[in-house]
């Protein structure tokens, strides 16, 4: 059973759903729930009234979490964006590695873990991913979708979104092609499906319609 305050993993994992989702501007309703969870969409209609009934989500305007539940939401998140960092930074993991070691480390790190993490890594701001770790410093860069830069323009990763997280082999895909957060490029080619093509580190690199509109770049 949960210690007192705390939550079953099954009510973390769809408030930092809901979380994620509302994170990277994407719909929160049951169909993407469903989607990203890989679940039913009665498991997730019969979960949603589960966790309005705990006050962690409100259903007045669409699926929100109320306060209790994006504290929630923010501490899973937070657990899981400095293990991510710890697994690749200190233990060498790739990114599709840590992602997945990191789901479960989120539901069992203490207090005491958090903050001994916390301190090792230097108090990060930012998951490997560029994603805000809450609670840090993180200060939002100005930055905007790849696919919106014009043939020759010069870019800085930024960010790659949770989205792209959950898309099969694109971690993989953009770790071994340098897409990585720090790094600079230039766009070489766009196409009007909105592919393009990235020369970054010594790569050249054809970036799909659906990542090239999410990853987010400065420039």
């Amino acid at each position: 059973m949960p210690a007192v305050g705390e939550h079953h993993p099954a009510f973390e994992e769809y408030c930092e759903c809901i979380f994620e989702l509302a994170e990277d501007d994407v719909d929160v309703i049951q169909a993407r729930i469903a989607e990203r969870l890989q679940v039913s969409r009665p498991a997730v209609s019969e979960m949603i009234r589960r966790l309005e009934a705990e006050g962690l989500v409100t259903m007045v305007d669409g699926i929100t979490l109320t306060v209790t539940g994006m504290e929630l939401a923010q501490r899973v998140v937070r657990r899981h964006r400095l293990a991510e960092r710890f697994l690749t930074d200190l233990l060498g993991l790739s990114w599709a590695e840590a992602h997945h070691e990191a789901g479960k480390w989120e539901h069992i790190m203490s207090d005491a873990v958090e903050t001994a993490m916390d301190r090792v890594l230097g108090s990060p701001t930012t998951c490997p991913h560029g994603n805000p770790i809450p609670g840090s410093s993180y200060a939002a860069p100005d930055s905007i979708p790849l696919a919106t830069l014009s043939v020759g323009q010069r870019f800085i990763v930024n960010r790659i979104p949770e989205e792209l997280e959950f898309t099969p082999g694109l971690l993989d895909f953009l770790e071994e092609s340098s897409i990585l957060p720090g790094h600079s490029g230039v766009l070489t080619a766009a196409s009007p499906d909105g592919t393009v093509t990235v020369e970054i580190d010594g790569h050249h690199v054809g970036v799909g319609a659906f990542a090239s509109a999410r990853i987010l770049v400065m420039a």
